[in-house]
């Protein structure tokens, strides 16, 4: 105990630092109530479970919160893990705490890895709550860092688990919060446990590089210190390299080596005012040669997210390319904690969130999303997160910021819904311009608008980047054709059930109607085809989720009619199993499973008798199965076959990935079936037309339940359109 007495004294001291004034006697008190009511926990690494809420207290005091906040923070768990309740941390702390810790304890009872629609109305809780008081995002932020630092101490499935809900959910609100010192952090321990492969690859080759990179860091770093203390300007300067999950997107993206990254280094500059910040560029320009299109200035059009710097990339003597951040020592604390920043005592804010407009984007979010299913709402989510953004300007001057590759329609329905419905054409920079112009960084941009116009097109929605626009387009087609879109909806669903082998009829049947209407959550089937015609629902999509229980039906159907018209057989005797499987009629025989299908256990399956190569097994829905079936010659080669109850192996199979061709697509696909503990033996990505990529897999899985689980994991990936097995 003597070691937790010593880091709450150090809290005092991190706390005292930047609130000399802060009333420490309720913090003490806090510490001691948080104690006792932790007394008889530990943590999985045997610790005092103290240990956990004052590592967090000591995250969100690092961040410069008010005492309310520390104090929550200590006192987190409580209501989760304890006997205590809202009333008695209110009744000792005020309420301000107590909804705090109501409020973090909320969010710790969301289970991320749950169904898709409640894991869109889990992210919609935590948005609100950021919505109501941000200092419960930043606790549960503080909370969910502590946990990731010490994983170590968890099984390999809640590894997994946990650092694929840190990277898609917690890193991205850190960024968008602009808290980029903990949103690498988080991003780093989350790809240690999703490729640990990955990550030691990138962490040796680093080590290996150490004293090189040590070198060049020094170098650089001395030549700019000297040139500014030259011309008088008081700086910091200190290079650092890119953390690495950045280093590991890059490689995988561009499909790079390690000693292929060029961009390894990054560099800060600090000084005192805005004006110095101009005049180190020009500096730093003397010195090294720019790289054209590289500069950005977020000072004079600060992020979202409230970050502020110039940027610039610059080429050094050796012909190495590296990145310089020029900042005031406030814009730099912005840079480290974000919006927590803005919540320091010091500066007389209250926690609540006073400036609506600071965190209208919560707002807008959730209200374009109502409608919305989940994969839509979660895509969305990070593209609001993660894009990067275009700064754009009206003709009257305002700023207007919308994702990188935004066009002239998602500018004018960000301005208002009114404005894109009635949209007849767009001005960009004195010219007009196409629908489909992608808008650049200072571009002005004037909408034209008329009483003629028919509203939005339905091509509109293949065109527009931001989720606002694309759910307000959406949103005019359900209000305004529902017979139109019923229409289009119907002939969209048939064409997709078509490409998948599959009739109108296999869907109405009496045994199957029922079963896809429940699992598309829609009442009727016009109900579907009007969701799919305004575009709340792709075609596609609604195949792929019904694709199985159509296939079961079917089978079922054709079982029934065969038994139907076939005599009795009496049982075949029990055969050994090989590879587990089992042959009627041949015992302890060579099989192989058949490279066209790649059939798993719980696949219906077939055996062909080759040809000096023992028995091939096939899926009964294999393309070479049905051909050569139905020729005279080789359908008496077909024979019985059927897996073992329980096998320890596993199998290899293939899948075919349809996607959207976008930066970090092969990664997420590989997070995902790495966080499964599924090994890959082959990975391979091609280019198709129209931007779009086919990402082939070769796997090993226990089973078909564990095969189907991927698929469907690998369906909520971004971009991903379909998935389908070879043969």
């Amino acid at each position: 105990m003597n070691g937790i007495i010593e880091r709450y004294e150090h809290l005092e001291e991190v706390i005292r630092e930047y609130n000399p004034s802060a009333e420490l006697s309720r913090l003490r008190e806090a510490f001691e109530y948080a104690c006792g009511a932790h007394s008889k926990q530990l943590r999985n690494d045997g610790s005092p479970f103290i240990s956990h809420p004052l590592a967090a207290a000591e995250i969100v005091a690092e961040m410069g919160l008010d005492v309310d906040s520390v104090i929550a923070a200590l006192l987190h768990d409580c209501i989760e893990d304890t006997g205590a309740t809202h009333a008695d941390i209110a009744k000792l702390f005020g309420s301000d705490v107590a909804d705090i810790v109501e409020g973090v304890t909320k969010l710790t009872r969301v289970t991320y890895t749950s169904k898709e629609e409640e894991q869109m109305e889990n992210l919609r809780k935590m948005l609100m709550a950021m919505a109501r008081d941000i200092r419960v995002i930043l606790i549960k932020i503080a909370d969910r860092l502590h946990n990731m630092r010490t994983l170590e101490y968890q099984s390999t499935t809640k590894q997994s688990v946990k650092a694929l809900e840190t990277m898609e959910i917690y890193a991205p609100i850190a960024h968008r919060l602009g808290m980029q010192k903990i949103k690498w952090e988080l991003e780093d321990l989350s790809i240690l446990y999703l490729d640990p492969i990955g990550y030691k690859e990138i962490e040796d080759g680093l080590a290996e590089r150490r004293l090189k990179n040590e070198s060049f860091l020094n170098s650089i770093q001395a030549r700019v210190a000297a040139r500014l203390s030259e011309n008088g300007i008081e700086s910091a300067v200190y290079g650092r390299i890119k953390h690495i999950y950045s280093i590991y997107r890059k490689m995988y993206s561009q499909n790079k080596e390690l000693s292929e990254v060029m961009d390894l280094y990054a560099f800060r500059v600090i000084v005192d005012d805005v004006a110095d910040c101009y005049n180190v560029l020009g500096h730093i320009h003397e010195i090294f040669h720019p790289i054209p299109g590289r500069f950005k200035d977020y000072i004079s059009t600060p992020k979202p997210n409230m970050y502020r710097s110039l940027h610039t990339t610059v080429i050094g003597g050796d012909g190495v390319p590296f990145e310089v951040q020029i900042r005031t020592w406030d814009m730099h604390h912005i840079a480290e904690y974000g919006v927590a920043a803005h919540w320091k005592y010091k500066q007389g804010i209250t926690g609540k969130v006073s400036d609506e407009e600071k965190f209208a984007w919560i707002r807008r979010l959730l209200e374009s999303q109502q409608d919305s299913d989940a994969q839509d709402f979660f895509q969305a989510l990070k593209i609001d997160m993660f894009a990067d953004e275009v700064f754009v300007f009206t003709p009257r001057g305002d700023v207007i910021n919308l994702p990188a590759g935004a066009t002239p329609i998602d500018f004018a329905y960000s301005i208002h819904s009114a404005i894109g419905n009635r949209m007849t054409g767009a001005i960009v920079n004195g010219r007009i311009v196409p629908y489909s112009h992608i808008l650049q960084n200072g571009d002005i941009v004037e909408v034209l608008t008329g009483g003629a116009s028919k509203g939005p097109s339905r091509d509109w929605l293949g065109i527009v980047k931001s989720p606002e626009a694309r759910n307000k387009i959406r949103q005019w087609f359900k209000k305004e054709r529902r017979e139109e879109n019923v229409t289009h909806g119907r002939i969209a669903f048939e064409a997709e059930l078509k490409r998948a082998n599959f009739q109108m009829q296999d869907v109405t049947r009496e045994d199957v109607l029922p079963r896809v209407l429940k699992k598309l959550a829609f009442p009727s089937l016009d109900d579907m085809f009007a969701a799919i015609g305004y575009g709340g629902l792709t075609s596609q999509k609604a195949v792929n989720r019904i694709r199985e229980d159509i296939r079961q039906a079917t089978r079922a159907k054709e079982k029934d009619e065969r038994e139907a018209h076939t005599p009795e057989r009496a049982p075949a005797p029990k055969r050994r199993s090989v590879r587990g499987v089992t042959v009627e009629g041949i015992d302890n025989c060579l099989v192989k499973f058949a490279r066209c299908c790649t059939p798993v256990p719980g696949d219906p399956v077939v055996g062909f008798i080759t040809r000096g190569y023992g028995v091939s097994v096939h899926r009964d829905d294999c393309v070479n199965y049905i051909k050569s079936s139905e020729k005279p010659s080789e359908a008496g080669r077909w024979v019985r076959v059927s897996w073992e109850n329980s096998t320890d192996d596993n199998y290899q199979t293939a899948l075919s990935i349809t996607a959207s061709d976008r930066t970090g697509l092969v990664v997420d696909i590989a997070s995902v079936l790495n966080a499964m503990k599924i090994r890959m033996l082959s990975f391979a990505a091609k280019d198709l037309d129209r931007g779009r990529v086919t990402v082939s897999v070769t796997m090993e899985v226990r089973d078909r339940e564990a095969l189907v689980s991927a698929i469907t994991r690998l369906m909520s990936i971004a971009g991903v359109r379909d998935i389908r097995r070879a043969g």
